[in-house]
């Protein structure tokens, strides 16, 4: 029962936390304008950067990256923290090993969910790349590492964010089965970046026409899919 309750408060603070809108309150405080009536009418760092400018844009890129660490680093030490003190008899080492695995897989979706369907944006949002890295990067620095340079050679060569993190997805699942992972790990990976490519789908088209713009261009009001 302990790891029940504590599953469910652990899970229910990822969801919180991943919901924070960042690039909403960045809209708001900086400019006083709802950032989802502007550009891609994405909540993401990349709109708030073609809309609000390149500082506000990096901090809404780190405070997501943070996001989804925060999810993981919940799920892997203040549940247990948490089970131990509802139980009578706190769990053991070989309980912990099972059980919190599992934990960060749920966690690092509800941070996904939480940032993409955000309680406090009528459940709508970004497309959870940021969060993901920052999901992925506390999960396992190796495939976290490897998955942002990625992103980043893809987007220096391109200069397409959306390309660059769908490419960064793909990578992150080839690492996590190419390195020593727990099956929920893998699974985890899996499911957020099919995610993160289904929350891309409109970019994809426009990618595929040939009219996605770059980095730096100015943005047209793209697509009603945040």
């Amino acid at each position: 029962m302990a790891f029940w309750t504590a599953g469910a408060v652990g899970l229910m603070i990822a969801y919180l936390l991943g919901s924070i809108p960042t690039g909403y309150l960045a809209g708001k405080l900086l400019q006083g304008i709802d950032i989802r009536e502007h550009g891609s009418m994405s909540t993401g760092a990349t709109n708030v950067l073609r809309t609000l400018g390149k500082w506000p844009a990096l901090a809404v890129l780190v405070i997501d990256v943070l996001k989804g660490a925060a999810a993981v680093l919940v799920a892997r030490w203040f549940c247990p923290w948490l089970a131990s003190q509802l139980s009578p008899t706190p769990p053991t080492a070989a309980e912990l090993q099972v059980w919190v695995p599992w934990m960060v897989c749920l966690a690092g979706i509800a941070a996904l969910l939480g940032h993409g369907r955000s309680i406090w944006l009528n459940f709508t949002g970004g497309k959870s790349a940021a969060t993901g890295l920052g999901v992925v990067l506390a999960m396992s620095w190796p495939v976290g590492l490897g998955t942002a340079a990625v992103f980043g050679l893809v987007l220096a060569i391109t200069r397409i964010v959306s390309l660059s993190s769908m490419l960064a997805a793909v990578t992150a699942v080839v690492l996590v089965f190419g390195l020593a992972h727990p099956l929920p790990y893998r699974l985890l990976v899996i499911a957020g970046g099919l995610y993160v490519i289904m929350r891309h789908r409109a970019n994809i088209g426009r990618l595929l026409a040939g009219t996605e713009p770059r980095l730096g261009q100015s943005s047209p009001q793209l697509d009603s899919t945040p």
